[in-house]
């Protein structure tokens, strides 16, 4: 218990075992405290040193001979508020250079992120994304071409998916390419042809488009593309079809 709680402010294993052999003895040579810490003499005494600028421990010279001793318990409170500070004047720099990240951050996003997923975890990591994301989207609304054969595998890895996105109060047009499909709140259907399925199951939303489909072992996987000229093609695309429908 004592263990853990030192840890937390900042001290190794290796430090603890010193520090408490320190409070145990009293007063003692560095040989003693190494012997009953388990370390050798060399890191003893280094890390009696580093004790000593934490404020934890002092020594004094009596007869030639050199000895430790841990300070008052009470000083470890000292060695809290010394790591707040730290911890603060780190925040405030991370403040300073975040601005500078995320001008990076920013170019490197110019260029396409492509992530591939594979199984039902994945695929309902996908749908997960289109929620979370257009949940936090100024215009609340997506597009998705709709596949027959596909549409059961996302209903398989996200049952509660369209209750998600209706409690999100997320539209979305969908365009079916094969037979069935229907509207389950918040939403707009146009069928492109009833008769064939697409492999596919597209969804463009928010400056991304994945896709969901099937390996030849007909396991799902799915492809999310984050660029924004690619989704604003697709999302063109798509408003044309919708319209000569």
């Amino acid at each position: 218990m004592i263990e853990n709680i030192l840890q937390k402010i900042g001290l190794s294993d290796k430090e603890i075992k010193v520090y408490l052999t320190c409070v145990k003895l009293g007063p003692a040579p560095v040989r003693k405290i190494a012997e009953q810490a388990g370390v050798n003499r060399g890191t003893a005494y280094d890390i009696l040193k580093a004790l000593i600028d934490l404020g934890l421990a002092s020594y004094y010279h009596q007869d030639k001979h050199q000895y430790f001793m841990a300070e008052d318990p009470d000083r470890l409170t000292g060695v809290l508020e010394k790591k707040q500070a730290e911890l603060e004047n780190v925040k405030n720099e991370i403040e300073e250079i975040i601005p500078q990240l995320k001008s990076i951050y920013d170019n490197a996003g110019a260029k396409p992120i492509v992530k591939f997923y594979d199984g039902q975890a994945g695929v309902k990591v996908i749908l997960q994304d289109v929620i979370s994301t257009m949940a936090k989207s100024e215009k609340k609304e997506y597009r998705a071409y709709s596949s027959s054969t596909i549409k059961t595998l996302l209903y398989q890895a996200f049952p509660d998916f369209s209750e998600s996105r209706i409690r999100a109060g997320i539209k979305v047009k969908v365009i079916s390419i094969g037979p069935g499909g229907q509207t389950q709140g918040l939403d707009e259907r146009k069928w492109l042809t009833q008769k064939e399925s697409a492999p596919t199951y597209t969804l463009i939303y928010a400056g991304k488009v994945a896709m969901i489909s099937v390996d030849n072992n007909n396991n799902p996987l799915g492809v999310m593309i984050e660029d924004n000229n690619i989704y604003q093609t697709q999302r063109i695309v798509f408003e044309f079809i919708w319209d000569k429908l």
